[in-house]
C-alpha cells in the first residue's frame, strides 16, 4: 500500500473501533452521540472537506455530495428525535456505517486501481535516470537528454540502455521483457542495433548514438502509454455522461420523495429517512470507478504481454474486429529475403549480374537491398554511384560506374521500354538493366513466420469472418502464399496507394457495427495503417513508424499475440458489460424499495458500497491475461 492508503485504514481501523464500542455498549441518547460523532469525523472528514471544495468550484453533484447530504442528515434526524424526544427513524450508527463502509469501498478501488497501474508502471520502469559517457577517461553520468547524436555512451551490466544506437564494442544479453513481454533474452554484439529501455545483463558495451533520447524507442513508448488514458472508449464517455446527469436527477428525486409525500401522507420523518436512504442507493461509484477501473486493466494486462493499445477506444473497437487486413512481407513472412537464383541474360556472368544490382542498391536498406548486397558482398560505394532515385511501387534508378542502371519490377522494365524475359516462378523476382541493356533478373524468396498459419487459424477461431492479404509482390507469389496460409482474399502488386484504395473498397464491404484492422511492419505502411478501423504495427521494436502510425503495437514479432489482442479486449468488453447490468439492476431494485419504504439503510450500504467492491473484483479480472 502507498502512505496515503495506509493513512486511510488506519482512520477505517479507529473509526471501525469507534463504530463496533457505541455497537456492542448498550449506549443510547448522548452518550451514542458522544461515541459516534468523532467515529463520524474521523472517517468522514476528507468527505466533507471535498464537497465542500466542489461546490465552491461549481461541482456540486458527485459522489461526496450524495455522500454527505445523506450522513449529514441522517445525523440531523437522529439528533432531532434526540432532542424532541419522538421515536426515532435512524440512528447514529447508520450514518456513520454510510460513511465507514463507503471510504472502505474507496481504499479498495485505490488498491484496484494501483494495481492495474503497476502492470503499466513496470513499462514505465524502461524510463532511463543516466548514460555513461567518457570524459577525460574516466565515466560519467548524465542525464540522457544532454547526449547528442553520434557520441558513444557505456553500458555496463545491470542498467538499462538509455538512447538508442549501435553497438560499436562489446558483447552481451539483453532483457527485452519490459518492451516486449518475451522472457527470453537476446543477444547483442558489435554492429547490432541497441534498443533503449532494453537491460543489459552481462557484458560491458558501448554503444554509438543514432537518436536524440526525445525521438528514442523509450520516449515514444512513455508518450504512448502516458496518453493512453485520454482516448476514452465510448463506454466510458457514456457513464461520464450518464453520471452528469444521474446525480442531479436522483438528488431531485430525493427532495421531492421528501416533501411531497407528507403534504398529504404524514409522517415527515419517515419520508426524510426514505429520502435518505434514496440518496445512498443512487450514489453511481459502482459505474464511475469499475467502467473505466475494467478498460484501465484491460490495457494494463495488454502491455503485459508487450501488447502496447494507444487507448480504450481502440480496446473496445478490438472487440468488434470483424475483417483482418494482412501486409505480407514482413508481417507474415520474416522479411529476411535471400537471393535463390539467378538468371542472367546471354553473355552476362552471374556474378556481373548481381553485382550490378547490390552496386545500384548500396544506399538502401531495404530488405531485398541488403539480400542483394550480401549475395555480392558490395559495401556503399560513394565514387562509383551517383544520382539514387527511387521510383515507388517499381524500383530505383541509379547512376552505375557512368552508366544508368535500373533495378526493380517488369513495371519498371515497361515503364523504361527495355525488353526482358519474365521470369515466372514464386518469390520476389527484380530485373537489372543498365545502359538500355537487358543484364538479367534475380529470384529473391522470402521466408513465412512459423507461427503463420496457426495464427491465422487462431484469429479465425477468434471470431474473425474475413482474412485478407495486400502485397506489392508479384501476383503469382502472393497467390502462393496466400492459399498456404488459406486467405479468404488475396491483391497483390499494390502500391502504397493501392493499398488504400483496396483498404477502402473493403471498409465499404463490412457490416456498419464490425471493425476493419490493418497488420502492417509499420515500415511503409502508415497510409494504410491510419486508414484502417485500427491499425496494428507487427515487430515495434526499434520500430518509430510502427510506435507513431499505429493504433495498437505488438513489441515482438509474434503473430499468436493478435489473438492474444483480441481476446484480452473481448473479456473486458465483458467485464464492462457485466458491471453495467448488475450495477443497474441492483441500484434500480433498491431504489424502488426505498421509496416504498422497503429497504433500510444497511440495504442502501449495500447497494452502493457492496455493489462497487464486487464491480471493482470484477474489473480486476481485466488484468490477467496470462491464460489468454
Amino acid at each position: 500500500m502507498s502512505k496515503k492508503q495506509k493513512r486511510m485504514l488506519a482512520r477505517i481501523l479507529v473509526s471501525g473501533a469507534l463504530f463496533l464500542t457505541g455497537e456492542l455498549a448498550p449506549l443510547d441518547g448522548w452518550w451514542a452521540l458522544l461515541c459516534f460523532l468523532p467515529a463520524y469525523f474521523i472517517i468522514g472528514w476528507g468527505v466533507l472537506l471535498k464537497a465542500g471544495r466542489n461546490i465552491l468550484n461549481g461541482q456540486i453533484f458527485d459522489e461526496n455530495f450524495l455522500m454527505c447530504l445523506a450522513t449529514i442528515g441522517a445525523l440531523g434526524l437522529a439528533s432531532y428525535d434526540l432532542a424532541t424526544g419522538a421515536q426515532s427513524m435512524v440512528g447514529y450508527d447508520e450514518a456513520v456505517a454510510v460513511m465507514l463502509f463507503y471510504q472502505v469501498g474507496e481504499l479498495f478501488q485505490s488498491y484496484a486501481v494501483g494495481k492495474s497501474r503497476r502492470s503499466i508502471a513496470n513499462l514505465m520502469d524502461i524510463r532511463p535516470d543516466y548514460a555513461n559517457i567518457r570524459q577525460d577517461g574516466v565515466l560519467v553520468q548524465v542525464d540522457p537528454e544532454q547526449v547528442a547524436i553520434g557520441q558513444r555512451i557505456v553500458v555496463k551490466a545491470g542498467e538499462k540502455i538509455p538512447l538508442d544506437g549501435r553497438v560499436v564494442d562489446g558483447e552481451t544479453m539483453v532483457d527485452t521483457a519490459a518492451l516486449t513481454g518475451e522472457s527470453v533474452p537476446r543477444s547483442l554484439k558489435a554492429g547490432d542495433d541497441a534498443v533503449s529501455g532494453c537491460i543489459n545483463l552481462t557484458g560491458l558495451i558501448e554503444i554509438e548514438v543514432t537518436k536524440p533520447f526525445g525521438e528514442s524507442t523509450v520516449a515514444k513508448i512513455l508518450d504512448l502509454v502516458e496518453n493512453a488514458a485520454s482516448k476514452k472508449a465510448k463506454a466510458e464517455n457514456f457513464i461520464t455522461k450518464f453520471a452528469r446527469y444521474y446525480t442531479p436527477a436522483v438528488v431531485i428525486s430525493a427532495a421531492l420523495l421528501a416533501l411531497l409525500p407528507p403534504l398529504f401522507l404524514g409522517g415527515w420523518g419517515e419520508w426524510l429517512h426514505r429520502a435518505l436512504i434514496f440518496l445512498v442507493v443512487s450514489c453511481p461509484c459502482a459505474l464511475v470507478i469499475s467502467i473505466p477501473l475494467s478498460f484501465f486493466g484491460g490495457i494494463g494486462g495488454a502491455s503485459a504481454r508487450g501488447i502496447l493499445i494507444k487507448g480504450s477506444n481502440y480496446l473496445e473497437a478490438l472487440a468488434q474486429t470483424e475483417l483482418m487486413v494482412f501486409d505480407k512481407t514482413g508481417t507474415l513472412t520474416k522479411g529476411s529475403f535471400e537471393v535463390v537464383k539467378t538468371v542472367p541474360a546471354p553473355q552476362v556472368e552471374p556474378q556481373q549480374l548481381l553485382c550490378a544490382a547490390a552496386l545500384a542498391e548500396s544506399y538502401s536498406d531495404h530488405p531485398i537491398a541488403l539480400s542483394l548486397k550480401r549475395a555480392c558482398a558490395v559495401q556503399q560505394a560513394d565514387d562509383r554511384v551517383q544520382e539514387v532515385q527511387t521510383l515507388a511501387g517499381k524500383g530505383l534508378r541509379a547512376v552505375v560506374d557512368g552508366e544508368e542502371t535500373f533495378v526493380g519490377n517488369a513495371a519498371l522494365m515497361q515503364a523504361q521500354g527495355i525488353a526482358y524475359t519474365p521470369l515466372q516462378e514464386i518469390g520476389t523476382v527484380v530485373y537489372v538493366a543498365r545502359a538500355g541493356r537487358y543484364l538479367g533478373a534475380i529470384l529473391i524468396a522470402d521466408q513465412l513466420r512459423e507461427d503463420a498459419k496457426e495464427a491465422l487459424g487462431d484469429l479465425r477461431r477468434s471470431g474473425i469472418r474475413r482474412l485478407v492479404m495486400l502485397t506489392g509482390d508479384n501476383r503469382a507469389t502472393g497467390q502462393a502464399v496466400g492459399q498456404l496460409l488459406g486467405m479468404d482474399e488475396v491483391h497483390a502488386e499494390l502500391l502504397p496507394g493501392d493499398k488504400v484504395e483496396q483498404v477502402e473498397k473493403l471498409l465499404a464491404g463490412k457490416s456498419e457495427q464490425g471493425k476493419l484492422v490493418f497488420v502492417g511492419d509499420g515500415i511503409n505502411d502508415a497510409p494504410v495503417l491510419s486508414r484502417a478501423d485500427i491499425g496494428i504495427a507487427m515487430g515495434g521494436l526499434g520500430s518509430d513508424a510502427a510506435i507513431e502510425a499505429a493504433d495498437i503495437v505488438l513489441m515482438d514479432d509474434k503473430l499468436s499475440e493478435l489473438a492474444v489482442a483480441i481476446r484480452i479486449a473481448k473479456k473486458t468488453l465483458a467485464i464492462v458489460r457485466q458491471n453495467i447490468v448488475f450495477a443497474l439492476a441492483v441500484k434500480i431494485g433498491v431504489l424502488l424499495l426505498s421509496a416504498v419504504g422497503m429497504a433500510g439503510m444497511w440495504q442502501a450500504v449495500f447497494a452502493d458500497v457492496g455493489v462497487s467492491v464486487i464491480a471493482i473484483l470484477n474489473a480486476s479480472r481485466a488484468l490477467n491475461t496470462k491464460k489468454l
